[in-house]
């Protein structure tokens, strides 16, 4: 489990919503936290 870096849910690694910054994976437990995080993702890291 991960903590999603928008909501600070607990978010299972198989989660459909990911994207990758920085050579990292970041998982997320909604596409409207992925579309924030997509946005402007230094603000979150």
């Amino acid at each position: 489990m991960v903590e999603d870096p928008i909501c600070g849910m607990t978010v299972d690694e198989s989660s459909r919503f990911t994207s990758i910054y920085q050579g990292r994976t970041y998982y997320f437990c909604s596409r409207s936290c992925k579309e924030d995080f997509d946005r402007n993702p230094g603000k979150y890291t």
